[in-house]
């Protein structure tokens, strides 16, 4: 089909372009950004005065409850909050029920992803059989059969010599790891050390937790070499962290990294009186690391922002805070929040913000690839036609009502957010109408 988005503001932060301008898209690309072709007739208009048309989200961690969701249609719900929130690629991890282990369950999640003709699904693959950390997972297959990455997701590997295997192994066949950094025994609480989770009799995670994880990948990294995989760092959560990560790059080492918006926004004061929407991984931490942490988004050390996306229902969040399971919806909440993040009082602007969620997370994913096509996350002529269309003006506030996803569980719960998706385009189709 043939679509004219007229009159919206495009923002592209990969291009740094930031004028009025109209859209033209036929078959799936954009033909023209300012102009159409001579002979171009378009067969639906979409109006966006008023609007910004933006690059689609590219989120590089979102949970869809496929394979193995116990809820039905779970899948479908988790998609379209993805296109909801103008996320038009996401990356899923392998902490499925069973594991993303077998190369039928990658094609079975892809096929049933393409079929709803709605956000693009990058799997990641378990890096050991059912994320065990002791024996490696088929890579070689799960590449074939569509994983774009390897990680552990919250299963971390204890044995040091099974990780510099799995490294190695990686490094042969030119595939990335995907890691978040957490001792297998030091990060077994419900809440970050400190104070407040002392004051709550809440069991701790200390920050080393998350240090000497790092400290084992990254000196790994460099006794490899030149031989040394591709390694993105998931979920970044404490300052201790961050000065690790700006030293391995200032090293070379070939790393990137991501923090949740959850860890962007909130500290462990967000539990208050044991609320289990605030239960999380990784744990929310104190202000000094929450700062350390925007910061390092808005220079660049940090790479991109996701929405770390689990979709939890009632019957497992509403429970003492300890036994709650951990996580938060996220993927209807990313765009308006990064903005709100990117235009606050000190804040790096709006084109940071949206770097963080377009261009960075698209070239993370091109470095896990190998080959992708280069206009994920950015607006081009010629390029593939992921279109977010946003209306700045919008306020709305959070609730279970507001939300998509099945997951209505998140500490946004309530908040009055500014901004939300008019549209979005996924290979030139609307796959959302606001």
């Amino acid at each position: 089909m043939k679509i004219l988005i007229q009159h919206g503001r495009v923002v592209d932060p990969a291009s740094g372009r930031d004028a009025l301008a109209d859209v033209a898209i036929a078959s799936g690309r954009i033909v023209g950004i300012g102009g159409a072709p001579a002979d171009f007739k378009a067969e639906r208009v979409i109006e966006a005065q008023g609007c910004w048309v933006l690059p689609g989200l590219v989120d590089l961690c979102a949970r869809l409850g496929e394979p193995g969701g116990e809820h039905a249609n779970l899948l479908e719900s988790e998609m379209a909050a993805a296109v909801a929130g103008g996320v038009t690629s996401l990356v899923c991890t392998p902490d499925t029920d069973p594991v993303l282990d077998e190369p039928g369950l990658v094609q079975m999640l892809k096929m049933r992803a393409d079929q709803l003709h709605q956000a693009r699904v990058f799997p990641q693959g378990a890096l050991t059989r059912g994320l065990k950390g002791e024996t490696l997972a088929e890579m070689v297959q799960l590449a074939d059969a569509g994983c774009i990455a390897f990680g552990q997701a919250e299963c971390a590997v204890g044995n040091t010599q099974v990780l510099e295997r799995a490294l190695q192994y990686a490094a042969t066949f030119g595939y990335s790891v995907w890691l978040r950094p957490n001792h297998p025994t030091l990060g077994d609480g419900v809440a970050a050390s400190g104070p407040f989770a002392m004051r709550m009799g809440l069991s701790g995670v200390p920050v080393v937790a998350e240090t000497i994880a790092l400290h084992t990948v990254f000196d790994l990294l460099r006794a490899l070499g030149a031989g040394a995989p591709y390694v993105h760092v998931c979920r970044l959560s404490s300052a201790a962290g961050v000065g690790l990560l700006r030293q391995a790059k200032a090293d070379g080492l070939p790393v990137t990294a991501d923090v949740s918006i959850h860890s962007l926004y909130l500290t462990d004061q967000a539990i208050g009186a044991f609320d289990p929407r605030a239960r999380l991984n990784p744990p929310l931490r104190q202000e000094p690391d929450r700062a350390a942490l925007s910061a390092a988004l808005a220079d660049g050390t940090i790479d991109a922002l996701v929405s770390d996306h689990t979709p939890v229902v009632a019957d497992n969040k509403l429970l003492p805070f300890g036994e709650a399971e951990p996580g938060a919806t996220g993927l209807e909440l990313l765009l308006a929040l990064a903005l709100a993040w990117g235009q606050a009082e000190g804040g790096p602007g709006a084109i940071r913000a949206l770097a963080t969620v377009t261009q960075a997370p698209a070239d993370v994913l091109g470095t896990a690839l190998g080959t992708f096509q280069s206009s994920c996350g950015r607006l081009a002529d010629g390029g593939v036609a992921d279109i977010c269309v946003w209306d700045p003006q919008a306020r709305w506030r959070v609730t279970d009502e507001a939300l998509r996803s099945q997951g209505k569980f998140t500490p946004f719960g309530g908040r009055e957010l500014t901004g939300r998706v008019r549209h979005t385009l996924v290979g030139g189709r609307v796959a959302f109408d606001g």
